[in-house]
């Protein structure tokens, strides 16, 4: 499993590519502090580096380098119709990162970006300012941590505690309620003891068994690390998510998610847990073309889907097969109406 411990990461980022534009932000300087023996490369533009033809994704992701950036443009967009939106009408997501330090063979963000060096925008304050005012126009529902491990990489961002800051504070002079879902697969148990529950900030666990963990899931914590997480977030308070989502298919993907279900069940109290998020493996045709070109040798990746609209899944039988069993081993724990199940 990838740590934050400096020692370990500064092999990992050698280089930190910074825009020139944005080389004084205090973000900035105080990010390049943790890398001291990283050589610092100015640039014009992150995309010069990112978008780079003729990159390896695979091989980069064994030696990421760091990018630091300006976030222009439009800053949070429409959910993604893959995505679940739990039900609220004003769903959106936002990017203050791109790319993951974890390797997750089935992971989309290989199909969607060229590079698997990691982007941190420095400019938050800017997202905030915008999501402010949609506020004055109606409420927000907002994913922040799609498009990478937002919690994994705190040590280094502090992104979590500033949105945490920002949520506390625009509830209170807002007309319209902000929720938002931080999404991840770490097991950074130290980040709870310094931040503050609260029933709009969402902390959502992905997991799965431990064998698509050890096969599919690389350098992420263990079943047993992340469960650990969640019970000493949930016993400290914090509304949490169990995600069950994507079920990877495997030979014998029953018994590996009922030993999953039943460990969780033992560890977490249930009776406390905010909602549960189940769905089965899906991607953008146009992601996984890419993802196969680049694991050709990855079965999670190469498993002969069904295409629906653009839409790679397991197939009608299979997804419902998969989807209904877990959904029934949860409902030995968790009311029907806390269950959110993705559909096509």
């Amino acid at each position: 499993m990838k740590s934050l411990d400096e020692n370990y990461y500064n092999p990992f980022f050698s280089h930190i590519y910074v825009e020139e534009e944005i080389a004084d932000h205090p973000r900035v300087k105080k990010i390049l502090t943790r890398f001291e023996n990283a050589e610092v490369v100015y640039i014009r533009h992150y995309k010069d580096i990112f978008c780079r033809r003729r990159q390896d994704y695979e091989e980069q992701h064994h030696a990421q380098n760091l990018i630091l950036a300006k976030k222009t443009g439009s800053l949070i967009y429409q959910g993604a119709p893959v995505c679940q939106n739990f039900g609220n009408t004003w769903f959106y997501y936002t990017s203050c990162m791109m790319n993951c330090i974890y390797d997750c063979e089935y992971c989309y963000l290989k199909g969607m970006y060229p590079s698997a060096n990691i982007v941190i925008f420095v400019n938050i304050e800017d997202i905030f300012k915008e999501l402010h005012q949609m506020l004055s126009e109606h409420p927000v529902y907002l994913c922040v941590s799609y498009d990478t491990d937002l919690l994994a990489f705190d040590s280094v961002t502090g992104y979590v505690r500033e949105w945490e800051h920002f949520v506390l504070e625009e509830n209170k002079r807002s007309p319209n309620p902000l929720k938002i879902e931080i999404r991840t697969k770490s097991a950074n148990e130290k980040s709870f003891e310094s931040l503050i529950p609260d029933e709009n900030i969402i902390y959502a666990f992905t997991l799965s068994p431990q064998r698509v963990t050890e096969q599919y899931e690389h350098n992420t914590p263990s079943l047993k690390q992340r469960i650990s997480c969640v019970t000493g977030a949930v016993q400290k308070g914090f509304p949490v998510r169990l995600c069950f989502d994507p079920m990877i298919y495997c030979p014998d993907w029953q018994q590996e998610y009922d030993e999953m279900i039943k460990l969780v069940a033992k560890e977490v109290p249930m009776d406390q847990i905010f909602d549960v998020s189940v769905g089965s493996f899906r991607v953008s045709q146009d992601y996984l073309k890419k993802m196969r070109k680049s694991e050709p040798y990855s079965a999670v990746v190469q498993f002969p889907f069904q295409n629906d609209s653009g839409v790679y899944h397991y197939g009608k039988e299979l997804t419902e097969q998969m989807e209904h069993y877990l959904t029934g081993k949860l409902l030995q724990y968790v009311p029907e109406d806390k269950i959110f199940r993705w559909e096509l």
